[in-house]
C-alpha cells in the first residue's frame, strides 16, 4: 500500500499545471476546515464561557456528521450537471459568508448549529467535485498516484489546520472574540481556496456531457439506487455480516469518543485549555493507531483471513475498554485510544475488501452508498446514546461495562455467522 507512488509518476503529476491548480485548491480549503473544526469545537467544548454536557456533545456530532450522510449520496447529481469549476469557485464563497455567520452566532445556539451544518453540507460538494474533477487535469494511468497524492495530503493538511487553529486559539484567546477572530482567518482561507480555482478554465473540469436526465428523476433515482442498494445487501448475507460488524464498533467508538471528550472537559482536568490539549494528544495517538491497523491488517488477512481478523480486533475492543479505560486514567487512556484506533482501522480496511470483493459490479456503487450512510449515521446514534447514558464528567462504570459486553458479543456473533456453512455468496442473484 505504500509503493502506490513512484519517483516517476508523481513528477508527471505534478508537471500538469492543472492538477497543481485543483491540488492547491485543495489543500487550502482543507487547512480552512481544520482551522473552522477546530473554532467550533474549542468553543463548544472548551470554552470558559460554555459548559460542556453529553446533550451539547451529542449536538456537536450530529453537526459534523450529519451532512456527510445526508449531503454525501445526493452529491454526485449536481457534480455530473453543473460546471464543476464553478462549484470549486462558488463552494469557498459560500462557506467564508456561512463562517462569518457562524463567527456572527456564537451567542445563539440554533444559528450557530444551522450555520455549521451549512458549511460542513457545502464542503460535501466541494470535496465531491475535486474528486470528480481529477481525471480532467491526469492522465489515466496517474490516477491512483494522483489520488493517493491528493486525499493523502488533504487528510494530512486538515490535520495541520486544526493545529493552526489551536495556535491561533492560542494567541487570540477561547473566549467569544478569540472564537470569531479565528473564524474570520477561516474564512479568509476559503476566500483563498476560491480565488484560486478561478484560475481554472470554466469547461476544464468537467463534465465533458452533463447528466441529461432530470433533476427531479435523477434525485429520485439516487432514493431508488440506495433502497436497490439496501436490498442487495439483505440478499448478500456475508456483505451484510461485515457491515453489521463495522456499525457496530463506530457505534461503540462513537460512545467512547463522546465520552472522552467530556472526560477531556470535566473530569481530568477543569482548565479549559489543558483539556483542549489533552483531547488533541489522544486524538494524535488515536490517528497513530488508526495508521497501525492499516499497516497490519494487510499482513494479518494474508495469515489468517478477514473474517478471524475482524473478530480478532472485535475481541481487542473488548479487552481494550475493560482494562485500559476502565481505570478512567489519563495515561491508560491513552493507551486505549492507540489500541482501539487500531481495531478501527483494521475493521474498516478488512470491511471495505469484503464489500468490494463481494458485491456485483453493477451494485458496488449503490451499496458503498449505503455503507458511506451507515458509518456516519451510526456515530450520530451512539451520541444520542451517550447524551443520555453519560454523565456531565463523562465517568460511567455502567456504559463502560456495556461497551465491553457489546464488543464481545459481537465478536462472537460474527466468529459463529463466518464460520456457518450457510454464506450467501453462493446464493442466487436478486431478480428485481
Amino acid at each position: 500500500m505504500f509503493d502506490l507512488v513512484t519517483t516517476g509518476e508523481l513528477g508527471a503529476v505534478l508537471h500538469s499545471r492543472d492538477f497543481r491548480r485543483l491540488y492547491a485548491t485543495r489543500l487550502i480549503s482543507q487547512l480552512s476546515d481544520g482551522v473552522f473544526q477546530v473554532a467550533l469545537a474549542g468553543y463548544v467544548f472548551f470554552s470558559p464561557e460554555q459548559q460542556t454536557s453529553p446533550a451539547k456533545a451529542a449536538v456537536a456530532f450530529a453537526v459534523l456528521l450529519l451532512p456527510y450522510s445526508i449531503v454525501g449520496p445526493f452529491a454526485g447529481v449536481f457534480i455530473d450537471r453543473w460546471s464543476r469549476q464553478r462549484i470549486l469557485v462558488w463552494s469557498p464563497l459560500v462557506r467564508a459568508v456561512l463562517v462569518g455567520a457562524v463567527a456572527a452566532s456564537l451567542t445563539m445556539t440554533a444559528a450557530l448549529y444551522s450555520a455549521s451544518l451549512l458549511v460542513l453540507g457545502v464542503n460535501r460538494f466541494f470535496l465531491s467535485a475535486l474528486s470528480a474533477a481529477l481525471p480532467h487535469v491526469v492522465a489515466r494511468r496517474e490516477l491512483v498516484t494522483a489520488n493517493a497524492l491528493a486525499v493523502t495530503s488533504g487528510t494530512i493538511i486538515a490535520f495541520v489546520g486544526a493545529g493552526v487553529g489551536y495556535l491561533l486559539r492560542q494567541i487570540f484567546g477561547p473566549d467569544q472574540d478569540g472564537t470569531a477572530t479565528i473564524l474570520v482567518c477561516s474564512a479568509a482561507a476559503y476566500l483563498g481556496a476560491s480565488a484560486l480555482a478561478m484560475t481554472m478554465g470554466r469547461d476544464r473540469l468537467g463534465p465533458e456531457r452533463p447528466d441529461p436526465i432530470r433533476l427531479s428523476a435523477a434525485l429520485g433515482e439516487v432514493v431508488r439506487g440506495l433502497a436497490d442498494g439496501a436490498r442487495y445487501i439483505w440478499r448478500q448475507r456475508r456483505t451484510a455480516r461485515a457491515l453489521a460488524a463495522i456499525s457496530a464498533h463506530r457505534f461503540l467508538y462513537g460512545i467512547v469518543l463522546i465520552m472522552a471528550g467530556l472526560l477531556y472537559r470535566n473530569y481530568f482536568t477543569t482548565n479549559p485549555q489543558e483539556g483542549l490539549a489533552g483531547l488533541a494528544f489522544f486524538l494524535l495517538v488515536s490517528g497513530a493507531g488508526f495508521f497501525a491497523g492499516a499497516v497490519a491488517t494487510p499482513w494479518a488477512v494474508r495469515k489468517i483471513g478477514k473474517d478471524i481478523w475482524i473478530s480478532l480486533l472485535l475481541g481487542l475492543g473488548a479487552f481494550t475498554v475493560a482494562t485500559t479505560l476502565t481505570p478512567f486514567r489519563q495515561f491508560s487512556f491513552l493507551i486505549g485510544s492507540f489500541l482501539l484506533g487500531v481495531v478501527s482501522q483494521g475493521v474498516k480496511v478488512s470491511v471495505d475488501t469484503i464489500v468490494q470483493e463481494s458485491v456485483d459490479d453493477a451494485y458496488r456503487g449503490r451499496v458503498f452508498s449505503v455503507y458511506d450512510m451507515l458509518f456516519n449515521v451510526t456515530f450520530v446514534g451512539a451520541a444520542a446514546v451517550a447524551a443520555i447514558a453519560l454523565p456531565t464528567d463523562g465517568k460511567s462504570y455502567g456504559v463502560l461495562a456495556f461497551l465491553t459486553a457489546a464488543y464481545v458479543l459481537t465478536a462472537l456473533a460474527y466468529s459463529a455467522r463466518s464460520s456457518s456453512r450457510t454464506d450467501s455468496s453462493s446464493a442466487a442473484r436478486p431478480s428485481w
